[in-house]
């Protein structure tokens, strides 16, 4: 049986990250409920989201007529830490000045939960990947004058490290910096190893008609 990979997400910053491995891969969005429950630890919360959106694509997959391919789905979640309080996305100009007045000075964890599922057999591989940055002290004017520049209201934590936002930092900690943008390439090629799948070698078993879209 052929496989096919899907990207279970509609992040255009998770996209140009799988783009990185030259993999051909569709992407198909979960749509899911993404709202914390009562109580729930930042990890728990992660680990949920992350297996659930996997599992919403396969849903949606076994919707479609059947065919003699399967596929591997990789979904990923991220939300930010600072002391214990689960940080979103801004969407909003005052709620990204708001966190990055938050974070001055202070030390954040972004916790970035990794899935790679198999429709063929079922069969899930979880990985938490953390990265830990810390922010220097900023000045008010420093952190509107970032926020009118890169526009990051649809990053969590309110900035872009790949852009501008490497300019807020005092330093940064972990093992990928990749996770830190939303998928941690590094445990992503270890798990699709599993799969048999490796970007350096040539591998017949896969079959891709779409190149990232």
């Amino acid at each position: 049986m052929q496989q096919k990979l899907i990207l279970g997400s509609s992040s255009p910053y998770r996209k140009a990250l799988l783009q990185r491995l030259n993999l051909s891969f569709e992407c198909v969005s979960p749509n899911i409920d993404e709202q914390p429950l009562i109580h729930e630890s930042p990890e728990a919360l992660v680990k949920r989201l992350t297996i659930s959106k996997a599992q919403a694509v396969a849903e949606q997959i076994d919707k479609c007529p059947p065919s003699t391919t399967s596929s591997i789905i990789i979904a990923s979640d991220q939300v930010a830490v600072l002391h214990k309080d689960i940080l979103g996305k801004p969407h909003t100009h005052t709620k990204a000045i708001a966190q990055l007045t938050r974070f001055s000075g202070e030390k954040v964890s972004f916790l970035t939960g990794l899935c790679v599922f198999n429709t063929a057999t079922q069969k899930y591989d979880y990985s938490l990947v953390p990265y830990h940055v810390h922010f220097r002290q900023l000045s008010e004017q420093e952190i509107v004058n970032y926020v009118s520049l890169e526009q990051p209201l649809d990053c969590a934590g309110s900035f872009k490290c790949e852009g501008l936002g490497v300019t807020l930092f005092e330093k940064m900690a972990g093992d990928d910096p990749t996770a830190l943008i939303g998928l941690p390439l590094i445990e992503l090629c270890r798990l699709l190893r599993k799969q048999g799948i490796n970007p350096l070698e040539m591998n017949d078993k896969l079959n891709y008609s779409i190149q990232g879209q």
